[in-house]
């Protein structure tokens, strides 16, 4: 039956791109994306949030202190199962990969991305990994966005406009946050957006949002209807806070890497992979259990008036009146969070590190605020402190400060912290950007020149090949012809530059006809000097695997319209710098989203 109405969606929709401009098609497509992707969230948040009402119900009834530490293991297990035996072995994590999808191939995604996120990152951190759903979801949307454009072969351009219109959905929907989903999708993901290319993503980004608010319950977003007004006489430990949460995402990003780098010696072993992982998690979630899942609902409780419900049923139960042990305890959390993120995502579970940044922020905002109070230097309004330090670990580990502003924004019900939000934000993203050049998701891919980063120009750059440009016909000479030869396929070409190779095709010298050109109107001169005599040793050579970012400065710096290509230690053909600027002008309009 379902498949009959997808038949008939389907038929309806093909007649309608026939009887629709594209713009509008597109605004119909960004509709049924925000839909999809909306009840995809759905999906997976009311599964976290089950699995952890009934390991808290649980817990609740038999008393096992350790019920939490078990089930990520059972966790990370089924989700190594999945991969290994359902998807192939391989599973592409991260909202890198959408650069990556971008950048590379097209913005063609594969339909496995469709479910394959649902169904792994439903497993980890359901079942308590401790990291975000948040990045399957946008995966998921960016999925869903691109293959309903493939489905109705539309171009490039409506093809990456489409997956932004899925992410934006997908963070929408999350959060029930409509503007963080726009900008996220705009200031992480896309590079280059006109202002006409909004419509279509605030719609998706409207429509996901509606969605999950119809249909999901308040308790399982993440939300706050409780905080203080703001004190401009706490401006300065604002600043404060913005600068040691700028370090703090630093130190969050690279140890993240170092977590990650460790568990590359069992990739060949997916279950030992995940054994391994899920067992130091269940250490740390045993002795901390507020690292359980996405940690959402203790986010809730520390932002409350009895932040000390945290210290129930844990090993510190005892001490739960006493406010600095819960402190210390926050701050252990906050410390180790980036381990217990490290090992649910580098032992194989899937995840991302949205949720932990917001934890982390929470928690961090707490701890500030509270140790200043406790040590009589100021009485802080610790939730506000709580809510902003989120868009502040936000903005530096992602390079996203609008994003972190307008979400915490959003999720508070006000905007009555923008000022204190403005300033934790823009200066940690200020301190993480001047220690690290890239985000952390983007990082090792921006390394390798596979993604796109804040640089336009390399972007686009980075999407040409550099062997679809050399120019491998041009005629060649021998340094011992004399210039007669020369002159002779002068005359019969349009070619103004020549390579001279040996007889082992090797490149010995250049020959540019404005080098020559008095020369060869002397017809004594012509007939009795050689290729040798005239020719220029190769200053700056090109080779195949330079990349067009590299090619461009050799240009630069040789100061050259044409530039010899060896391959192998052959010549191989010459390089145009106007060939080079026309392939850079085309990639340009072609990635244009307007």
């Amino acid at each position: 039956m379902l498949k009959k109405y997808l038949y008939r969606l389907e038929s309806l929709l093909a007649w309608a791109q026939t009887k629709v401009t594209n713009k509008q098609f597109i605004f119909i497509a960004s509709v049924l994306v925000g839909i999809t992707v909306g009840f995809a969230v759905i999906v997976l948040k009311a599964f976290a949030h089950w699995v952890y009402v009934f390991a808290t119900y649980i817990n609740g009834i038999i008393k096992l202190s350790y019920i939490n530490s078990i089930l990520p293991i059972i966790g990370l297990l089924l989700t190594a199962f999945v991969i290994d035996k359902l998807l192939g072995g391989k599973l592409e994590k991260g909202t890198s990969q959408i650069m990556y999808v971008v950048a590379k191939k097209a913005s063609i995604m594969s339909k496995k991305q469709m479910y394959a996120q649902i169904i792994t990152s439903s497993l980890t951190v359901g079942l308590g990994g401790s990291a975000g759903l948040e990045s399957p979801i946008t995966v998921t949307g960016a999925a869903f966005g691109s293959n309903f454009a493939q489905r109705y072969k539309l171009s490039y351009k409506d093809r990456t406009l489409l997956i932004g219109c899925g992410v934006a959905a997908g963070i929408s929907a999350a959060f029930n946050a409509p503007i963080a989903g726009v900008l996220f999708a705009i200031e992480v993901l896309l590079v280059d957006v006109s202002i006409a290319a909004f419509t279509p993503i605030m719609i998706a980004a409207a429509t996901g949002a509606l969605v999950s608010a119809i249909v999901l319950k308040e308790n399982i977003l993440l939300s706050f209807s409780k905080q203080q007004v703001f004190d401009y006489n706490n401006i300065p430990f604002y600043i404060l806070l913005g600068l040691i949460i700028g370090f703090i995402t630093i130190y969050y990003a690279r140890w993240f890497q170092k977590i990650e780098h460790f568990f590359v010696r069992y990739e060949k072993t997916p279950y030992r992979k995940a054994l391994v992982g899920a067992s130091l998690l269940a250490v740390l979630i045993f002795i901390i259990p507020t690292l359980f899942g996405e940690g959402y609902e203790s986010i809730k409780t520390l932002s409350e008036n009895d932040p000390s419900v945290l210290l129930q049923d844990t090993l510190f139960s005892e001490w739960r009146d006493n406010k600095w042990v819960l402190l210390a305890f926050v701050g252990a959390a906050a410390f180790l969070k980036v381990f217990a993120t490290g090992f649910t995502i580098g032992g194989g579970g899937n995840g991302g590190n949205f949720a932990p940044s917001l934890f982390l922020g929470s928690y961090v905002g707490y701890f500030f605020s509270q140790l200043i109070t406790l040590s009589g230097l100021a009485k802080l309004p610790v939730s506000n402190f709580t809510i902003v330090g989120m868009a502040g670990v936000l903005s530096g580990l992602f390079h996203a400060p609008l994003t972190g502003i307008f979400l915490i924004a959003e999720i508070t019900g006000g905007y009555s912290l923008m000022i204190p939000l403005m300033i934790v934000s823009s200066i940690s993203f200020a301190v993480s950007k001047r220690f690290e050049k890239h985000s952390m998701d983007v990082k090792v891919l921006a390394k390798k020149g596979h993604v796109f980063t804040s640089n336009k120009d390399s972007n686009i750059l980075s999407t040409i090949d550099t062997n679809s440009i050399v120019e491998t016909d041009m005629f060649t000479i021998s340094p011992e012809e004399n210039l007669q030869k020369l002159v002779d396929l002068i005359s019969h070409s349009n070619q103004v530059i020549f390579a001279v190779v040996n007889t082992d095709q090797e490149l010995v010298g250049i020959v540019h006809f404005n080098y020559i050109r008095e020369i060869i109107f002397s017809s004594f001169k012509v007939k009795y000097t050689t290729v040798k005599e005239v020719m220029h040793k190769p200053g700056i050579i090109v080779y195949p695997f330079d990349s067009m970012e590299v090619v461009m400065k050799k240009f630069e710096q040789s100061k050259m319209s044409s530039l010899p290509v060896v391959k192998n230690g052959k010549y191989y053909g010459f390089i145009s710098k106007a060939v080079a600027l026309e392939s850079y002008r085309t990639k340009l309009r072609s990635m244009t989203i307007e």
